[in-house]
């Protein structure tokens, strides 16, 4: 029996690390450093492509499964074409009361005219426009009151260092959930800044 509980132990362990060596490895959504704080950066990001889906969904738990399989379907071959899409990271999350919305950002590979079209109507390909943003890190699992807990904790650096805000704080996932060590998360929102 020990011996069973070791093997799965080692099992598990390398399962996990494999998952964490080819989540870094998957591409990565492209932003620029524009100032580091204690506690989080402004960034700047360019333009980017992205397939959302928008939900009636109030937080994170009901908004990650509907959403995360509605969008999973058309990168997974749900489309015109039958394309299989390459997963990127991070999956953008927009929690509020009016309305939400999940969004996988496109590989750089492809623009709007370039990737074929959702089967399902409720999937949405636009090109986002520039922004610049504060990103706060956090480890761990993810749930609605670790993204409320560090949103205020963004809320009030920004409020400390007399940078606006503006829109919605918004969740970034960067990790599949089958994954238990080496999680990455963040929240973001849009900044009124100028270099």
């Amino acid at each position: 029996m020990l011996i069973t509980l070791l093997v799965i132990f080692v099992v598990l362990i390398a399962f996990q690390s494999f998952m964490a060596i080819s989540t870094s490895n998957i591409e990565k959504q492209q932003y620029r450093v524009v100032k580091k704080e204690n506690g989080f950066e402004i960034r700047f990001y360019p333009p980017a492509t992205f397939a959302t889906i928008r939900s009636a969904a109030k937080n994170y738990r009901e908004l990650s499964g509907s959403g995360f399989r509605k969008i999973a379907g058309y990168i997974f071959g749900n489309n015109a074409t039958s394309a299989k899409i390459a997963m990127t990271s991070p999956v953008h999350m927009d929690i509020n009361e009016t309305e939400s919305s999940m969004s996988f950002v496109m590989p750089s590979a492809y623009d709007i005219k370039s990737l074929p079209r959702p089967n399902d109507a409720k999937v949405e390909i636009h090109e986002s426009p520039s922004e610049y943003a504060a990103a706060i890190e956090f480890g761990g699992f993810a749930n609605d009151e670790t993204i409320s807990k560090h949103a205020e904790q963004l809320k009030k650096s920004l409020e400390e260092k007399g940078i606006k805000s503006t829109g919605h704080y918004r969740y970034l996932g960067y990790n599949p959930p089958y994954q238990l060590i080496g999680r990455k998360n963040e929240v973001i929102v849009a900044v009124e800044w100028k270099e």
